[in-house]
């Protein structure tokens, strides 16, 4: 499968990069070959999620939350919604096995989804730019919708300390995505990688 931003993540260093260590430089990296499977549990559904895990962790209803491990991540997406991120590509089949259609919605979206990961000290200045969200109460494992210069994005925290940020979008809005991203990175300077 051709990456949403083949031809246009073009590995180097931009922007006011002149007289600064590497290390203070924003990186900018394209994920790919990443499972992401939405999971929806119908409203009219009697089954808890308490009783089901993925990969050791639990399906948490609660607001901003990740739950994750070294190669699994589960993003709270809405009530009873959730995002379900990993390279572990044989997931998918216990998920439809664990998860039956009366009661749960699975869907595959891993090839409709560019994921830009934003990593340094100045990322969520960046994201302050173009999203209307309040990015210095934003922690690590945490997750949030919103929208970049009017596109609609999902956003990981991965890490605080250095700021790792993982921003996923719909694969069509992927270019758009990444040169806005990239074009208020410039004042920082950024090495794409």
């Amino acid at each position: 499968m051709i990456s949403a931003l083949n031809n246009i993540h073009i590995k180097g260093l931009y922007g006011d990069c002149e007289n600064k260590s590497e290390k203070n430089l924003l990186k900018i990296s394209e994920q790919t070959n990443l499972l992401i499977v939405q999971i929806v549990q119908y409203k009219n559904s009697s089954t808890t999620i308490n009783d089901f895990k993925i990969d050791n962790l639990n399906l948490k209803n609660e607001a901003f939350n990740v739950n994750s491990n070294n190669e699994t991540r589960i993003l709270w997406n809405g009530p009873n919604n959730w995002l379900l991120v990993t390279n572990k590509k044989e997931l998918l089949n216990e998920l439809l096995k664990k998860f039956d259609e009366n009661n749960f919605a699975i869907t595959n979206l891993s090839h409709s989804r560019a994921i830009i990961e934003l990593e340094g000290e100045n990322a969520k200045e960046v994201l302050k730019k173009g999203c209307p969200i309040n990015f210095n109460e934003l922690k690590k494992n945490e997750c949030l919708n919103s929208i970049y210069n009017g596109m609609s994005i999902t956003i990981d925290m991965l890490n605080d300390n250095p700021n790792k940020i993982r921003i996923f979008t719909l694969r069509s809005f992927g270019e758009s995505l990444y040169h806005s991203i990239t074009d208020a990175c410039l004042e920082f300077g950024y090495k794409s990688i």
